[in-house]
């Protein structure tokens, strides 16, 4: 369907929501983005627009990956690798130094551990890195008591996850995500970009600063520790050095066609096979497990499963069932299993303070409505 500045797949029964973008386009130029949904696991819609991508181009959606680590923990859950209600300490036995061998693994996956940082700071190479950023993590005291609050752990929770599945399958969550979901699915979405895709690859612009100084949120004290840099300057989305790595929290690197497919190959399958996740572990890992006050955000309206964001008032992409996770630049994945429909979407120039750009969201939940049972 032809839709002016829009190009790639649109289908019909998305025309307006799809016109919609196009009009967000035409009143600021330098819009751009790639969008991509399934329903059921087929292709609806697959399209990119503005000056600063292609249909081929990859970018670094921050916080978006952290997808990627809920479907990995899903596939261990569903393996029978993983038991949500477990001891941490049962599976990693150092993580229960100061006071943290009661914390379970549903308490360490939803941002419940009190873990948002270490104690010092994790410096960079240990953050990019598959062991010793969780080895200060698991050394560190909680910054609350585990299980009675939560708090985003923006980036450690990548590391915490990753040294999980390494002590419960024997492989870094990089390489199970790579042998047993990426590769053999054809997701074009990576942890750590390999050689050879560096001409797709655009860098993140600047984020378009507030016209307001009042709209800048004012960090916690654990929130300004928690993202006390890891290296003077380093730029997550744009140092070579972390898209090489491929944070898991924080920077992989792909298509919104490669985030849409991940999802929907977890959750409903494509090309007519079966999904990768059963109906139930779909619920276990999709399920809320904390709603309200963030300790490091600061904000009231946050919620969690594990791994994913459920809905909120800022991220009303679907039904209650729905979960995924947005990032820093705006970019936003997602899928409900009561629609089968997944959805993604990224840019590479966001609004600051960041998180599911508005109108990626008012997409995903138009979508969402459209195929509602």
């Amino acid at each position: 369907m032809d839709i002016p500045a829009v190009h790639g797949h649109v289908d019909d029964r998305l025309h307006a929501i799809v016109s919609e973008l196009a009009r967000d386009l035409a009143a600021d130029p330098d819009y751009s983005f790639q969008v991509a949904a399934r329903h059921e696991g087929r292709v609806i819609l697959d399209a990119w627009a503005g000056p600063n991508v292609s249909e081929e181009t990859m970018m670094v959606p921050y916080s978006v990956t952290k997808n990627v680590i809920g479907v990995v923990v899903g596939l261990a859950v569903e393996r029978g690798e993983l038991d949500l209600d477990e001891k941490v300490a049962s599976y990693w036995p150092e993580f229960a130094a100061r006071d943290k061998d009661r914390v379970t693994v549903r308490q360490l996956l939803s941002h419940q551990a009190g873990l948002p940082q270490a104690e010092p700071p994790l410096r960079l190479d240990e953050l990019l890195d598959h062991h010793r950023g969780a080895d200060r993590l698991a050394a560190t005291r909680p910054f609350w008591r585990p299980g009675s609050a939560f708090g985003y752990h923006a980036l450690t929770v990548g590391n915490l996850a990753s040294e999980l599945i390494f002590r419960v399958t024997g492989h870094t969550l990089h390489d199970y995500y790579e042998a047993h979901i990426r590769e053999p699915h054809g997701i074009d979405f990576y942890l750590g970009l390999p050689p050879g895709l560096e001409k797709r690859r655009v860098p993140l612009l600047p984020m378009i600063p507030p016209q307001d100084a009042e709209q800048r949120p004012a960090p916690t004290p654990v929130g300004r520790l928690a993202f006390t840099p890891a290296a003077p300057g380093l730029d997550l989305g744009n140092d070579e050095r972390s898209w090489r790595f491929g944070h898991p929290a924080a920077s992989g690197i792909g298509t919104a066609r490669g985030l849409a497919r991940l999802l929907a190959v977890a959750v409903t399958g494509v090309e007519g096979e079966a999904p990768l996740l059963g109906a139930d572990t779909v619920a276990k890992i999709g399920e809320q497990q904390v709603r309200g006050y963030d300790e490091v955000l600061g904000q009231h309206d946050r919620a969690h499963a594990i791994i994913f964001q459920k809905p909120s008032a800022q991220l009303s992409w679907g039904g209650p069932r729905s979960f995924g996770h947005d990032g820093a630049m705006g970019a936003v994945a997602c899928v409900d299993p009561s629609t089968g429909v997944s959805f993604a979407f990224v840019l590479p120039r966001g609004q600051w303070p960041g998180g599911g750009d508005a109108r990626a969201v008012r997409a995903a939940g138009a979508i969402n409505e459209l195929f509602a049972r």
